[in-house]
């Protein structure tokens, strides 16, 4: 399909065209499914050593390890009252109902009807003209089938796998259902981490503006008893309102974050509203990092269950399309009772009914064989083939995406660990910096510009520090959802992929295509 794809189109005749169109894809042409991505080195340099497997690692409630009861409360409140995992829910439910329905095309249809029926000859009619004597007469008739089944013989595997393919469709809905549960639980963790840190810079940011304004007012004071210039107070005035402004910059970002969460919980702003204010609460824990990270992780994220079930389903659906190709039997029985009196002896009805002279039955096989069908049922199974592509293209690029997913998470912690153990030992020249200016001012050789200065400076880089926190437990945040979020209900890393094209019904359909069915 991909080599056709590449031919030109302006030189081919519309017959071309067509017969182009009706011609099967060959196996070479099937998407195939890729194997684990090369990973080891990435995850090699980032501290962290490639085991086989390792189970326990994340746990499904992978926010606890932040323990944070706030945090554990506002998720429980998600998890209950978000509209979209409450959407994602009844799309399961409607896909689970949909394999109930698909189950039913392998058991008999069993039905019971009763009817009654009033109606008259016409006077000069076909029943006249066969019976002179119903002319004009007005009848009641009555029918009762208390058995009528019909069962369609699945000798080539159709309907099951028209069911496995439901049921494909309802495991990947599953998939789904947990994809939308784990960017829930995601967004909700970064959102009250932002959020708890911004909160932590603005209270820093505060201090600081006091500290500048300070600074401002020793400045204007040196200048109005003529020891400063004017330059020097104009530097401070700006460093001051640099200060507010960072201020209110961090107030607005903290009500993003609430209004986040309020909209994560399934609920208006107000319900989150000075959330962050006057936090006394225990601040979220760094989790610790496992010293081995299993391999087989990637394969039991939501998304790529997903879509390996997804793919499965149009394997099987495939398999359907060849099975039209085939000879199908349907089985039809049915047995009742049916009476039919004059009117004026409708009393006879129910006596005339149920007797045993009454009884009627039929038993109905049908044959179905295809023969030419004008390239629709060849065309349907390129359907399925294009869909089943689609499909493994779509796990390819999931699996891909996982691999590059769970690389940016350990690249972002290994940069923000380096970055804060730097800030660290950056903050702590600082104090010691901050510590030889008290001792200058007490010692009367410099004034409480130098000890103010010194201050604000340390307070700056806490204040760097913090958001560099944030980066560390956002990017832990990052890291559990890249590995699924401590989903284990997926596939195995190894588990055999679909293979469409090697059930034995592909030799037959190939036969009949090559005379010219389907």
């Amino acid at each position: 399909m991909r080599d056709r794809l590449k031919k030109p189109l302006a030189s081919a005749t519309p017959l071309a065209l067509l017969l182009a169109g009706c011609s099967p894809t060959t196996q070479a042409e099937r998407a195939q499914f890729m194997g684990p991505p090369a990973m080891s080195r990435t995850i090699a340099a980032s501290g962290v050593r490639s085991v086989s497997s390792e189970k326990g690692w994340p746990g499904q409630d992978w926010w606890r390890a932040f323990r944070s009861a706030e945090l554990d409360r506002i998720m429980a409140k998600a998890l209950d009252d978000n509209q979209n995992l409450r959407k994602a829910a009844d799309t399961l439910r409607e896909a689970e109902a949909a394999v109930d329905i698909a189950s039913s095309r392998l058991t008999p249809y069993v039905e019971a009807d009763l009817s009654y029926k009033q109606y008259r000859y016409a006077e000069k009619g076909v029943a006249a003209g066969l019976n002179p004597l119903q002319g004009g007469k007005e009848k009641s008739a009555s029918f009762l089938n208390p058995i009528s089944a019909k069962w369609e013989l699945d000798f080539w595997g159709k309907n099951r796998a028209l069911l496995d393919a439901a049921i494909g469709d309802a495991l990947a809905q599953e998939g789904e259902f947990e994809q939308a549960r784990l960017l829930l639980t995601a967004s909700v963790a970064r959102a009250y981490l932002r959020g708890h840190i911004l909160a932590e810079q603005l209270k820093l940011a505060k201090e600081l503006t006091g500290l500048r304004r300070e600074l401002r007012q020793l400045a204007e004071t040196r200048y109005n008893t003529g020891i400063e210039i004017l330059d020097v107070v104009q530097i401070a005035r700006a460093n001051e309102e640099a200060a507010v402004r960072r201020e209110a910059a961090l107030v607005a970002a903290i009500e993003i974050q609430e209004n986040a969460l309020a909209r994560l919980m399934g609920e208006g702003p107000d319900v989150a509203r000075n959330l962050f204010a006057g936090k006394k609460s225990v601040a979220p824990t760094q989790p610790a990092l496992p010293s081995r990270l299993p391999i087989e992780l990637l394969a039991h994220r939501p998304d790529l269950m997903a879509a390996l079930r997804r793919a499965e389903a149009w394997a099987e659906r495939i398999h359907a399309a060849k099975a039209l190709f085939l000879p199908s039997i349907d089985l039809s029985v049915s047995a009742g009772l049916e009476a039919s009196v004059t009117s004026t002896q409708f009393a006879k009805l129910g006596g005339y009914l149920f007797n045993p002279g009454a009884m009627v039955y039929s038993v109905t096989p049908g044959l179905h064989l295809p023969i030419f069908q004008g390239g629709k049922l060849t065309g349907n199974l390129e359907v399925q083939r294009a869909d089943y592509d689609q499909a493994v293209d779509t796990y390819n690029e999931t699996l891909l995406t996982a691999a590059q997913q769970v690389a940016d998470a350990l690249a972002i912690l290994k940069r923000a660990k380096a970055e804060y153990e730097s800030q660290s030992r950056f903050i702590k020249a600082r104090r010691t910096e901050l510590n030889l200016a008290q001792i200058r001012l007490r010692d009367g050789l410099r004034d409480k510009r130098e000890y103010v200065q010194e201050y604000a400076d340390m307070l700056d880089a806490v204040f760097i520090q913090r958001g560099i926190e944030g980066d560390r437990l956002v990017g832990s945040v990052d890291l559990f959802q890249a590995l699924g979020g401590g989903f284990d209900a997926g596939p195995r890393a190894y588990e055999p992929k679909p293979a469409p094209e090697n059930d034995p019904l592909t030799p037959v359909v190939d036969a009949v295509q090559s005379l010219g069915g389907g």
